[in-house]
Formats: structure tokens, C-alpha cells, sequence
């Protein structure tokens, strides 16, 4: 990857968010209407192949025909629709600290800005990402707000604490942590050192990560794709293409979650396959009492440990 370019993941991801914050239905709309505008046309043609980019240059009626680009916008539907719902939640119990790890192209901090003004917020990336980053958002006129932080890391050499500490976090203090398409690309060892930092927080503060299970990694690893369909075939050697630089490696033991977090000082609280009925319920239902998108019978549904692709919300237990 071009250490002066952002990550393809990072554009994807945004992609998928400008395309479903085009929903016409408020009841299921992506609530991330910034995101569309931090994709210029020099982010849009660094991943022109992908479906839910080429999707952009549509109308929302003609681009939802496409199954793999609207299963990305239904993706992050769910994923940050959940995320907010627990955030929202997480500020009127108290929280007075949001930190987004591997931030990206998020734009919580500028779109959030009512319910997040008692809060201190911040955003750590690696420096190239972050300033890329800021140049789009000043290019696109979106106010930063005097409550964001930037955080630069380099993850090779620099301490999440310690570069958190010197931009001001207060680790007294009851925090929001956002960790959100990142566990997948890192060695497990990254990711348990990352949850014991955070399980050594102050009690009551919380994170959300995605994950994916560890037989969704083998299957990446050995899929023959000749015995897909061709539509998926085309749509998986995409997704290969879109990762190449930043494998998916990780995925946390299938039906251990609650015992991994275990392991590293944490309780699940939650955990939501995307996806599977309650997903769909909750996210895809619109304000008629209608689905977005059907729910198949019992009988079609894969098991929950099965759903591949799951949010979790995990907390820092009284000590």
C-alpha cells in the first residue's frame, strides 16, 4: 500500500456508508451522510472496481439491483447504526471520552457533534492515514470540532497509552471505545494486547469491535472459487483483490467469544451477528413494521456461530 494513500479497506468501507446514507427511508438509512463527501474522485478511482463505488455513480433505485454493492450498504447499515444505538446509549450513562482506534474515514466526531459536545474525543490512526484524512476534510469544509483530538501512532514502535496520555486521555475516566474494521487484519497477539489495555481502563467503560470467526478466515484461505457461482466467484475475487495488501488473518474462536474476552480482562455484553434474524430485525425493519429486506424462514437461517461476521460490545468490569 502507497504510505501516502489511505488504505482501499478504509475507502470501501466509506463507500459502503455514502451508499445506504442514500436510503429514502429514514428508518433505515445510514445515519453517515459525510461520508460521500470525503470520496472525491481521486478515492473514488482508487477502488473503481468495486461494485458499491461504481454503485455511487447510480440512482439508488438502479444501484440496490446490485447484489454485492447493496449487501455492502446494508453491511454497514447494521454496523453503524448498532454502533451509535450503544454510543448514544454509553454518553447518558456518563461516558465523557469517545476513542476511535484506527479511525479512518470516520466522521462521528463532525456528525455527532450535539451529542458529543460534553465529550472528549479521539482519533488515532497512523500520521499518513490521519493527515490524508484531514486534508479531505478540510477540502469538503466540514467543520472540526474544538472536542477532537488527532492522534498519530506508529504501530510498529509507539504505546496505545502512552500516546493517548500525552494527547490528554484521562484514564480515570469512564470511556466509549470504537474499534471498528481493524481485528481481522491483525495477528492475535495484537488484538489481545489492544483488549487488555482497554479491560485495564476505568471500570464501566466499554468497546465495540467487529470480528470475524475462525472459519470464515480458513474458508478465505482455501475456497475453491470455481465451485461458487459465478457472480459470487467475481464478487470474492474482488474482495481478495481489495485485501491483498491487508490479508484477513484473525478471527476469534467460533462459539468462545465470551470466553476470549475472558481471557483478557473483559464481558460481553452483547454480541451481534450481521446478518442473521436479530440484525435484520432490528436494522432492516422499516417504521411500518415492514422488512427491509426479508428475513428467510428458520430452517434457511445459518447458525448464529456460523454467521461469519459479528459486532461485539465488551466491558471493563468493576475491580
Amino acid at each position: 500500500m502507497n504510505k501516502n494513500l489511505p488504505s482501499k479497506t478504509c475507502l470501501y468501507v466509506a463507500a459502503g456508508r455514502a451508499l445506504g446514507a442514500r436510503e429514502p427511508d429514514v428508518s433505515i438509512r445510514n445515519p453517515d451522510y459525510l461520508a460521500e463527501r470525503l470520496l472525491g474522485p481521486e478515492e473514488r478511482a482508487l477502488i473503481a472496481e468495486q461494485a458499491v463505488v461504481q454503485a455511487l455513480d447510480r440512482d439508488f433505485a438502479e444501484a440496490r439491483k446490485n447484489t454485492e454493492a447493496f449487501s455492502a450498504a446494508v453491511m454497514m447499515i447494521i454496523r453503524t447504526r448498532f454502533i451509535e444505538e450503544r454510543l448514544e446509549q454509553a454518553i447518558r450513562d456518563g461516558v465523557s471520552q469517545l476513542v476511535i482506534l484506527g479511525a479512518g474515514f470516520d466522521t462521528r466526531a463532525y456528525r455527532l457533534v450535539e451529542l458529543l459536545k460534553a465529550a472528549r474525543v479521539f482519533e488515532v490512526d497512523q500520521s499518513s492515514t490521519q493527515e490524508y484524512k484531514k486534508r479531505r476534510v478540510r477540502e469538503a469544509g466540514i467543520e472540526v470540532p474544538p472536542n477532537l483530538t488527532y492522534v498519530a501512532i506508529d504501530f510498529r514502535h509507539d504505546k496505545l497509552g502512552d500516546v493517548l496520555a500525552a494527547a490528554g486521555y484521562d484514564s480515570s475516566q469512564k470511556t466509549f471505545f470504537i474499534w471498528e474494521g481493524v481485528t481481522m487484519y491483525l495477528p492475535e497477539a495484537a488484538v489481545e494486547e489492544t483488549l487488555r489495555w482497554v479491560a485495564a481502563q476505568a471500570p464501566g467503560s466499554t468497546i465495540i469491535f467487529d470480528f470475524v470467526g475462525a472459519v470464515l478466515i480458513q474458508f478465505m484461505a482455501t475456497a475453491d472459487l470455481s465451485k461458487l457461482p459465478e457472480a459470487v466467484q467475481k464478487a470474492f475475487e474482488r474482495f481478495r483483490g481489495l485485501t491483498s495488501g491487508e490479508p484477513w488473518i484473525f478471527g476469534l474462536p467460533d462459539t468462545k467469544e465470551r470466553e476470549f474476552l475472558a481471557k483478557v480482562g473483559l464481558e460481553l455484553h452483547a454480541l451481534l451477528p450481521i446478518g442473521g434474524e436479530e440484525s435484520m430485525k432490528r436494522f432492516l425493519t422499516r417504521s411500518d413494521g415492514t422488512p427491509y429486506i426479508p428475513v428467510p424462514p428458520p430452517q434457511q437461517q445459518a447458525p448464529v456461530q456460523r454467521a461469519g461476521y459479528c459486532l461485539a460490545e465488551a466491558v471493563v468490569p468493576a475491580r
